[in-house]
């Protein structure tokens, strides 16, 4: 698994992650994902920052292998404390983060995606949150940004998925394009961005964080203790062994 950091042209930082074979992150994964980010932001000469992956789709979520190898809390607390930070991350960049989606977009997929600033997406991508089927909650939060409160509340409850398309016509996805055009988008809008004035660019993200409307590190951490207390209720570790049999949806 790899996190890589490089700058196609000055002013932007593109953030790739590739793990295969469906970039479920380990607990390593989160947090270094979430270290370049923040580092990228950091960085004077980076006016915005691409968030994209390799592979067949952009996120497929927590490592549920991990998790069920740890015969412990240790994984989960990990697995939980690393989405958190990475979403953080994203959220609290210096600089605009553009996110450059293909294919699934799952649980802390979702998490990434809505608290990014801009969302492209190609005409294959879809979003959903298969927690309730895996005996957890969480990333309601971010997938409250990108959809309508109660169509939020019928795909979290039946784990359903959304696509780029539907997304684009509730106006959370900037864009829909071919795959193999997803890529150069999400840099056209990232030049845009850093053809201004990256002092002014950096006072507005502040300024648009400081004026939101919800508390998402606040929000989500709440969504995680009811994660917490089914797995100390003996729900999840259930959920997550049908699903790696192959039993579960």
């Amino acid at each position: 698994m790899t996190v890589s950091t490089h700058s196609p042209e000055p002013g932007i930082a593109v953030v790739s992650v590739d793990a295969p074979p469906v970039n479920a992150l380990s607990v390593k994964g989160w947090f270094a994902l979430a270290s370049a980010v923040t580092d990228a932001g950091r960085d004077p000469a980076t006016h915005v920052v691409v968030l994209r992956a390799e592979g067949r789709g952009f996120n497929a979520g927590v490592d549920i292998k991990e998790i069920q190898r740890d015969p412990g809390y240790g994984a989960l607390i990990g697995a939980n404390e690393g989405c958190a930070a990475a979403f953080s991350a994203v959220y609290d960049c210096a600089v605009p983060v553009i996110a450059a989606v293909q294919g699934f977009c799952l649980g802390g997929g979702v998490g990434l995606v809505g608290n990014a600033d801009i969302v492209v997406a190609s005409e294959d991508a879809t979003f959903g949150l298969p927690e309730v089927d895996r005996g957890a909650l969480g990333a309601a939060t971010h997938l409250a940004r990108l959809v309508p409160q109660h169509l939020m509340r019928a795909l979290y409850y039946t784990a359903s998925t959304i696509t780029a398309d539907q997304l684009h016509h509730h106006g959370s996805v900037y864009a829909v394009v071919p795959r193999e055009e997803l890529d150069e988008t999400a840099l056209g809008v990232a030049r845009q961005i850093a053809a201004k004035d990256p002092r002014v660019i950096r006072a507005a993200k502040q300024a648009i964080n400081g004026i939101d409307v919800q508390p998402v590190h606040r929000s989500y951490r709440f969504e995680q203790g009811f994660t917490f207390e089914l797995n100390l209720a003996g729900v999840s570790d259930g959920a997550r062994q049908e699903f790696l049999d192959g039993k579960g949806k």
